[in-house]
Order: C-alpha cells, then sequence, then structure tokens
C-alpha cells in the first residue's frame, strides 16, 4: 500500500490532527513542529513522532511529501507559498490568505510547483453538511431557492492577532456551504458593516466593524446572504447552515452542537398557503466513507468505545468540528495517493475565502457591489 510522509505544523489546534494521520493507512512517517518546543515534545513522547525545530528543517526534508500547516492565520500565505516551493503537497486551515494578492500568489505557487493545495475548510466535511448534500441529491431537498450561512464566535483574549480581524476575513465557516451545495460560484458580493467596538480593537487593521453580513449572487443565479461577528456582540456560538428549498428546508439550531429544524412545504389544499410542519431531526454519521482506522475519530475519543464500535459510531456528534477532522486528513492524503486534486483546491477555496475578503471591501464602501475574482 503506497504511502506519504507528512509533517504537521503548528500543535495548538492542530494537535487534534496528529494521531488521525498516525493512524490513516496511507501515511507512513509523520514529522511535528510548534514553535513552543515543550508542546512538540509532548506530540512526540505521547504519539511517538519525530519532532522538528523549524519549519525550515522540514522544507529542506526530502523525505516528507506534505506539510499540513495549521498556523496563525497572518502566516497562511508565506508559509503556503514557501512549502509548494519546496516542492512539497500543501494543507492550511482557513482562511487561505487576508488578501485577493494573497490567494494569487498561492494559486500561482501551486500551478508551478505541480503539488497540491487544500484550504482544510472543516464545514464541508460535517455531518450536518454530509446531511443536506444527501438530502439534495436525493431530491427530498428539491431546488435550492436561498442559501443563509452563520458563524458568531467572540474572539476576546485570543491571539493578538485576532485583535480587530475584519470578520469576513475569517468568513469562510459561513460561506463555504453555501459555494459547495449552490455548485456554482460566488461572482458578486454586496457588504455591511454593523455596530461599533472598542478603539484598541481598530488599530491593528483598521477595521471599525464588530459584525459585518453580505448578500453573495452566485452565477447560476442563486443569491445567499452571511453573518459573521468576532467581538463585543453577545449570542451563543454557532457555525450555522441554513438551507432553504423547494421541498424541504434545513436550519441549524440556536446553539453549535443543537440538532436541525427541517421544514416540509405540503400542500395548499383549500387554504391561502401551503401547509408547513417542521421536525427536530437526528442526523447519521457518516464515517464508513472513511478507512476504519480512523473512522473513531467522528465521535471524538470520549464518545467512542472500541468495545462496541458500531453503536458509537452511529452518534453524530463527538469528534472535532462535527466529525470533519478525520474527512479533511483522508481528502488530502488520497487526492496525494490518488495523484489528483482535492476537493477544496486553490479554486474552490479561493472563492470562498475571497468572497469574504470582497464582502469586507464592500463594508468599508459602505455596500458598493464588488466583483469577486476568477482565480
Amino acid at each position: 500500500m503506497k504511502k506519504i510522509n507528512v509533517a504537521l505544523v503548528g500543535l495548538g489546534f492542530g494537535g487534534c490532527f496528529a494521531e488521525i494521520y498516525k493512524e490513516h493507512p496511507n501515511v507512513g512517517k509523520i514529522k511535528v513542529f510548534d514553535t513552543n518546543r515543550n508542546i512538540t515534545e509532548t506530540f512526540v513522547n505521547r504519539f511517538g513522532l519525530e519532532g522538528c525545530s523549524s519549519l525550515e528543517e522540514i522544507l529542506n526534508d526530502d523525505t516528507i511529501d506534505a506539510v499540513h500547516l495549521v498556523t496563525p492565520i497572518p502566516l497562511h500565505e508565506e508559509q503556503t507559498v514557501r512549502v509548494l516551493e519546496a516542492g512539497k503537497h500543501c494543507a492550511c486551515t482557513v482562511p487561505m490568505a487576508t488578501s485577493l494578492e494573497g490567494i494569487r500568489r498561492i494559486t500561482e505557487a501551486k500551478r508551478r510547483s505541480g503539488k497540491n493545495y487544500m484550504m482544510m475548510e472543516t464545514t464541508l466535511y460535517t455531518y450536518q453538511f454530509f446531511y443536506v448534500k444527501q438530502m439534495l441529491e436525493s431530491g427530498e431537498l428539491g431546488r435550492i431557492q436561498f442559501l443563509r450561512g452563520s458563524h458568531y464566535q467572540d474572539m476576546s483574549n485570543w491571539p493578538s492577532y485576532w485583535m480587530g480581524l475584519p470578520p469576513m476575513w475569517y468568513g469562510t465557516h459561513a460561506i463555504a456551504p453555501m459555494v459547495a451545495l449552490s455548485g456554482s460560484r460566488i461572482k458578486r458580493v454586496v457588504g455591511f458593516g454593523s455596530g461599533s467596538m472598542d478603539k484598541e480593537l481598530t488599530k491593528q487593521y483598521n477595521n471599525p466593524f464588530p459584525v459585518e453580513s453580505a448578500l453573495f449572487e452566485f452565477e447560476n443565479g442563486l443569491k445567499g446572504e452571511a453573518t459573521r461577528s468576532l467581538f463585543e456582540t453577545a449570542r451563543m456560538y454557532q457555525e450555522g447552515m441554513f438551507v432553504y428549498g423547494s421541498k424541504q428546508s434545513f436550519e441549524w439550531g440556536f446553539r453549535d452542537n443543537d440538532l436541525p429544524y427541517i421544514t416540509t412545504l405540503g400542500s395548499t389544499g383549500n387554504n391561502r398557503g401551503a401547509y408547513t410542519k417542521y421536525e427536530i431531526r437526528e442526523m447519521p454519521n457518516f464515517h464508513s466513507v472513511l478507512p476504519p482506522e480512523i473512522q473513531r475519530f467522528t465521535v471524538g475519543s470520549d464518545s467512542f468505545d472500541p468495545l462496541n464500535p458500531q453503536e458509537s459510531l452511529k452518534k453524530g456528534a463527538g469528534g472535532g468540528h462535527h466529525g470533519s477532522h478525520p474527512h479533511l486528513v483522508h481528502e488530502f492524503v488520497m487526492s496525494i495517493i490518488e495523484n489528483r486534486k482535492p476537493w477544496i483546491d486553490e479554486e474552490l477555496g479561493g472563492n470562498i475565502t475571497g468572497a469574504g475578503i470582497c464582502a469586507h471591501e464592500s463594508a468599508l464602501r459602505n455596500g458598493e457591489s464588488i466583483i469577486v475574482p476568477v482565480f
């Protein structure tokens, strides 16, 4: 069985992926690096991995085939370009970059190198997304009429680079499901910022808005709306996906882990307007598309019972970001093994990220319409 060697860079949130790579049947050697040497040593000792002292060491290591970057947002552009220019496949956490020029640089570097680039967008591998996709493909949803996305999260006391970040620069969790389900790219955006926040938070990025909302126009004629908040906004955490179909609609629960509302449109009969009914619906875990060795990571260690694995895996919730982590790893690894582009490549990732960047620019211009470039 063909195997690749992977380096995992950034072990804060990135540490969630270490054991998944170790257990994946198509991964051989795994090296890890974090700027905090103690964290690197912890993962070396816990999982029996190899530690590295710098990103430069990894880039110069001819035995490494691929690098997964889980590093601070301001570093994504430069580090991704460096990985690709070193002749290695690159996966990077979201967002792809914080400027349109940054997306272009990554796109050009990827095409020069001939290596794979994958934006590791969690929302496109959650069991909620898989479920809505199944509703659409089966015809249960009908025709998509409108899409909404939301991401409410307070970033107080997070690392300094988050302070005052333009909300739509990190709008990928709200935007990505809309793009993927629409079957089309976003071509135009109108954005607005709202509210006010502490003056200290406005200095780093010259961003005055704690909340940004935007309307998106897709090339196929569909429309969508997304809202993103980062500071001084009282709202429970949620990475929400709302899909309104001609037969049924899917609406995320109030909180991030709440079950969705499924609304069904009935016949009109003799009434004015059609009859509707709703239910709060349990969703399955889509673990079966993964190699058996990493299926357990879709529910997380607290929910997995090795003595009763199939019962454990019937649960939808548990694993990081709604079970998405092993799906992300598997798609990145198999795209390399199978010599194909990953699903969330530089074009899809560029459209998702670029639409958010354009939404913020539109908000700064008080709702001016902006065309999203093609990458």
